[in-house]
């Protein structure tokens, strides 16, 4: 029990059962989870990077080496680990790559303050140390970078294969076939800003994935991929030169809003009253052919008496379509979302070259494609089983993020390999000497955590990691080229300029500040109190994983 002593008096802070860490304690075993998140991770930095098999309770299984799903599937209970997992959302919502980056270099930070407060400097003073580096390392980034145009296709090839290139789906053939796709899709879909930037709304980006196939079968639609099928038998299967219309009013008969009582006291009132209804539903279906549409995409429902008179004009129709994807159909096809049928015209109508139902692994599926210039676009996922179009998936949205980020960010990008790292590392500890102080052996130590990213991509190729970075710094002071890196393809130091091994910088200033941030919120924390559980038991530090432990170790 939590307690404090007056005048030698117990005084009671907190209930019987809650736990309270103190100090150095504290601080001890805030580091100890942060360290052991980081070491559960870093196995599947870089190409040559591992997996990790997560099983949750009811048995469902994810095989994935992206470090947002892996933090995200632990299902860690420590609030320090849940820290750790925000900084990767965080770093996966503004760049998408380079999660297991920002978890790696948060461990290491956290690790290097562990050893200055063990030699008695303060955590504050480590602090400033972190603010005042990771400052100086987005300037150091900032001065090696390259500009890139969003027309040199090349260049954004070569961005996009490094962040592709440690996901294990397919060849190298296949990965250079998606990463293509990628690019189009995001140059398809990017708005101008202003004079020389874009915005990409990775939303407009729709992915669909089907298991069956092969992952070579990934294709890009130009257009929209609808998981429904067409409303009734009797409808035409494929329309070329397609008038789209998009609909949000439902083709039935409204219900009162009040409750009503109609009184039909003979058959033939009976029959006029299914007449009229008809009658009602045949002129909403008069209204869509006189637009001109010959495809209805609607949010609503359509009736059956519709979909019979829309068949019969030859007129496909696809119903309970989410608003999502209705708002994409309008950025592809050029349609206007109309709520009222009397509104309806030949101007609200969108164009594309194709719309098909087609049967994909047992299920029909609508295709409307080869619009004109849509601004939004599918990508659809084939696979041999359900965790490869999975994985697939989520490795897309990675690439997505890195070539969107880079075009968006005025076109930067620094050498992949850890060169970026090495550069940041080798300037922070020539810039610690200038500062001086207690505050140089912080910048040192940020250095340090770091140039932990070309040893973890050595130790991952089955390098040695003390010589890879002894040789790379090496060829830096000889100055043979200031672009080596660690070549983990060809178990060697090579210049990644050459090899074409970019990344965009915008992705590493991310998860240098967002580690840097992380850590010096975890080395504010001197005091942890963690009060009773309403089922009785104690959580929070000494709750269920004990002191340093890594809470999630068994992976959910």
């Amino acid at each position: 029990m939590a307690d404090t002593k007056l005048n030698g008096q117990q005084v009671l802070l907190l209930p019987e059962g809650a736990t309270r860490l103190l100090g150095r304690d504290a601080q001890r075993t805030n580091i100890a989870v942060a360290i052991a998140v980081a070491n559960a991770i870093k196995t599947t930095l870089g190409p040559k990077g591992m997996d990790k098999m997560l099983v949750s309770d009811l048995g469902d299984i994810v095989i994935t080496n992206d470090g947002a799903t892996i933090m995200d599937e632990m299902n860690v209970e420590h609030p320090v680990a849940k820290i750790m997992v925000d900084i990767a959302k965080t770093q996966d919502k503004e760049v998408g790559d380079g999660t297991t980056t920002v978890v790696v270099i948060a461990g290491n930070l956290l690790k290097g303050a562990e050893d200055l407060i063990d030699q008695g400097i303060h955590p504050t003073v480590i602090i400033k140390g972190y603010k005042t580096a990771a400052a100086r390392a987005a300037e150091v980034l900032e001065k090696y970078s390259k500009a890139v145009d969003s027309n040199d296709e090349a260049t954004l090839q070569k961005i996009a294969l490094v962040s592709i290139g440690s996901k294990n789906i397919g060849d190298d053939s296949t990965k250079a076939q998606i990463a293509k796709l990628i690019i189009k899709a995001v140059k398809q879909v990017m708005d101008k800003k202003g004079d020389n930037t874009f915005y990409v709304d990775h939303d407009f980006i729709k992915i669909e994935k089907k298991a069956g196939g092969n992952i070579s079968d990934t294709q890009l639609i130009n257009g929209v991929l609808i998981d429904k099928e067409v409303a009734h038998p009797g409808m035409p299967k494929l329309i070329n030169n397609a008038k789209v219309a998009l609909l949000d009013v439902a083709l039935e008969i409204e219900k009162t809003e009040t409750d009503a009582k109609i009184e039909i006291t003979s058959p033939e009132q009976m029959q006029q009253f299914l007449q009229q209804e008809e009658r009602m539903l045949k002129e909403m279906v008069e209204k869509i052919k006189k637009s001109g549409a010959t495809v209805v995409f609607t949010q609503k429902g359509i009736d059956d008496v519709a979909q019979h008179y829309l068949a019969k004009e030859g007129i496909m129709a696809a119903r309970r379509i989410k608003k999502s994807d209705v708002e994409k159909l309008s950025r592809a096809t050029g349609a206007t979302i109309v709520t009222s049928l009397d509104d309806l015209s030949s101007k609200d109508l969108g164009y594309a070259g194709v719309v098909e139902e087609r049967k994909i692994s047992g299920e029909q599926m609508i295709f409307v494609e080869k619009c004109k210039d849509p601004k939004s676009v599918t990508i659809f996922i084939r696979g041999g089983t359900q965790q490869v179009v999975d994985e697939a998936e989520r490795s897309i949205q990675d690439v997505i993020g890195a070539v969107s980020t880079t075009i968006e960010s005025g076109g930067k990008y620094v050498p992949g390999g850890g060169n970026a790292e090495l550069h940041v590392a080798e300037e922070l500890r020539a810039y610690a000497s200038e500062v001086g102080g207690r505050e140089q052996l912080a910048i040192q130590k940020f250095a340090d955590a770091v140039e932990i990213i070309p040893k973890v991509l050595a130790e991952n190729a089955g390098m040695d990691s003390i010589d890879t970075i002894v040789q790379m710094r090496s060829k830096h002071k000889a100055k043979e080229s200031k672009y080596f890196g660690v070549d983990v393809y060809g178990n060697r130091v090579a210049d990644m300029e050459k090899i074409g091994v970019l990344e965009p910088t915008k992705m590493k200033e991310q998860a240098l500040y967002s580690a840097s941030e992380a850590a010096e919120i975890i080395l504010r924390i001197d005091d942890i109190i963690s009060s009773k559980g309403r089922s009785g038991a104690p959580s929070g530090p000494g709750g269920g994983y004990g002191q340093g432990g890594m809470p999630g170790e068994g992976m959910d």
